[in-house]
């Protein structure tokens, strides 16, 4: 007999276990869904995720406890790696500029969704869209891009060199070349240094 109960309390607790995980699970794609919620709010899905996980190993519940510990890992990774802003870049790889687009128009309110950084690769995605068509625009968000930061070097690196043909385009030797320059020194790599070369030519021309 209490074999029994002692089975039907772990089989309820594991149940109930399950149940919060799916209903976290759904939580997380409505968000993804609407993405309307300030970034704080993934915080607050992973503590209380955490505070659900230790409840968890207190009753005993190891298993469920972990699973908890690494679903909150989740939303934390996604609080600095917003779901968006991924996706948009891997149809950046594949130059689908329409679905990178599509992606980034999702996020209704880049200053509440987004760190600060993050905001940096929005506008970058963005001036890269628009400098197929719109190169005012593409400059106005190459330039919010570097103001607000980006992580990597090759990124800074793009974008000044962006709005060095930018520059160049609209006539502006002397900023086109500061431009050139100060992307050829984050250029560690040498990942573009044919363009940078090829821009170098263009401009003794102007």
């Amino acid at each position: 007999m209490f074999f029994c109960r002692f089975a039907t309390v772990n089989i309820l607790a594991i149940y109930r276990g399950i149940n919060t995980q799916v209903s976290f699970i759904k939580l997380s794609n409505n968000y993804i869904k609407y993405n309307m919620f300030h970034k704080i709010f993934k915080l607050i899905i992973a503590a209380a995720i955490n505070a659900y996980a230790i409840y968890q190993f207190i009753e005993g519940n190891i298993g469920n406890g972990i699973s908890l510990v690494l679903l909150s890992t989740v939303f934390i990774f996604l609080y600095y790696r917003n779901e968006m802003i991924l996706l948009a870049f891997l149809k950046m790889r594949k130059q689908d500029l329409a679905g990178t687009a599509n992606w980034l128009a999702k996020i209704k309110n880049p200053e509440a969704a987004l760190t600060k950084k993050q905001q940096g690769y929005y506008n970058y995605l963005y001036g890269i869209i628009h400098s197929q068509t719109n190169l005012s625009q593409a400059e106005k968000f190459f330039k919010k891009a570097l103001k607000l930061g980006l992580t990597m070097d090759y990124d800074v690196a793009m974008a000044k060199l962006s709005l060095a043909g930018i520059a160049m385009q609209k006539r502006r030797k002397r900023e086109a070349t500061t431009l050139l320059q100060e992307a050829k020194k984050l250029d560690k790599q040498n990942m573009l240094a044919e363009q940078i070369k090829m821009m170098s030519q263009q401009l003794k021309k102007i």
